[in-house]
C-alpha cells in the first residue's frame, strides 16, 4: 500500500531524493518518513500525529547485526567466531554508522525539533547513526530481508575492505591497550588538551601517553573519535620504532 498521499508533497519530493541516494524505492513511503522523524520533532508537533523513529531504530539494530554477520560469514569463510565478532564490532558502531549516514546525506532529511536543530542535531553522531539504523529497518519492513541485505552489503563493503587492509582493524584503542599491557605492562592514558569550533561542530584534540614510551595526539568530532585517532597515531609510531629496531 502506497501511503505517499498522507504526507505533504514537499516531504514526498524530499524523500524521493533519498530514495535515489540509497537506490531503493519505497512502496510505503511512510516507513521512510518515520525512520527520519526524531523524537524532538514529534514532541513539538503533536498535532501531526507522527511517530518517532525509535522503534525502527530498535529493529534496525537487530537487522543490521544479522545482515553484517551473514555478509562476513560469506566473505571470510576462514575466520573463526572471534575474528568475525571483531570485524562486526569494528564496522557496526556509532562512528562508522554516522559516517555512512553522512555519505547518504541522511542528516538533510531528518525532522528535528527547534531545540535539537539549534544545537546542531543534524551533525550529531548519535542522531545520525540512530536514523541510519531506522532507515535500515524501514527498508527491511518495506522490501524484506533480501532487499535490506543487498543494501547493507553494498553500503558497508568499503568499511569491511578498509578493515581487511588495516592490521589494527580500526579498534585502535583496544589494539594499543593490548600491545601496551603485554609489552610494557602499562595502560595508555588519554587527556583532552583542546577543543574548538561552534557547539554543533566541535573538534576535540586528545593527547595519549604511555609513560616513558610514547606520546601521540589525535583529533576528531567527538572525544571517542579523537581518542581512536590518537591511538592509531601511537600504533603507527610504535610500528615504525619496531621496524627501526629490527
Amino acid at each position: 500500500m502506497d501511503t505517499r498521499s498522507k504526507l505533504p508533497n514537499e516531504r514526498i519530493e524530499h524523500l524521493k531524493v533519498l530514495e535515489g541516494l540509497v537506490s531503493y524505492t519505497f512502496k510505503n513511503m511512510m516507513l521512510l518518513h518515520t525512520a527520519l522523524t526524531h523524537r524532538s520533532f514529534v514532541n513539538e508537533n503533536q498535532d501531526l500525529n507522527y511517530r518517532d523513529n525509535e522503534r525502527l531504530e530498535f529493529l534496525g539494530d537487530a537487522v543490521l547485526e544479522l545482515c553484517i554477520s551473514d555478509v562476513l560469514m560469506k566473505q571470510f569463510p576462514e575466520y573463526n567466531e572471534g575474528e568475525l565478532s571483531k570485524v562486526r564490532a569494528s564496522v557496526v558502531n556509532e562512528q562508522p554508522l554516522a559516517k555512512l549516514a553522512e555519505k547518504f546525506r541522511i542528516g538533510n532529511f531528518i525532522l528535528l525539533g527547534k531545540g535539537e536543530e539549534a544545537s546542531g542535531g543534524r551533525h550529531k553522531y548519535s542522531i545520525l547513526s540512530n536514523a541510519f539504523e531506522a532507515v535500515i529497518a524501514a527498508i527491511y519492513r518495506d522490501g524484506g530481508f533480501e532487499k535490506v541485505l543487498s543494501f547493507i552489503a553494498r553500503a558497508f563493503q568499503p568499511l569491511i575492505r578498509e578493515w581487511t587492509e588495516d592490521p589494527f582493524h580500526h579498534d585502535y584503542k583496544t589494539s594499543l591497550q593490548e600491545l601496551s599491557q603485554s609489552k610494557y605492562k602499562i595502560v595508555p592514558k588519554y587527556s583532552l588538551i583542546h577543543e574548538y569550533g561552534p557547539d554543533h561542530n566541535k573538534i576535540f584534540e586528545i593527547q595519549l601517553t604511555i609513560p616513558d614510551i610514547i606520546t601521540a595526539r589525535g583529533s576528531g568530532r567527538s572525544k571517542k573519535e579523537a581518542e581512536q585517532n590518537a591511538a592509531h597515531n601511537a600504533l603507527k609510531k610504535l610500528e615504525e620504532r619496531y621496524h627501526d629496531e629490527t
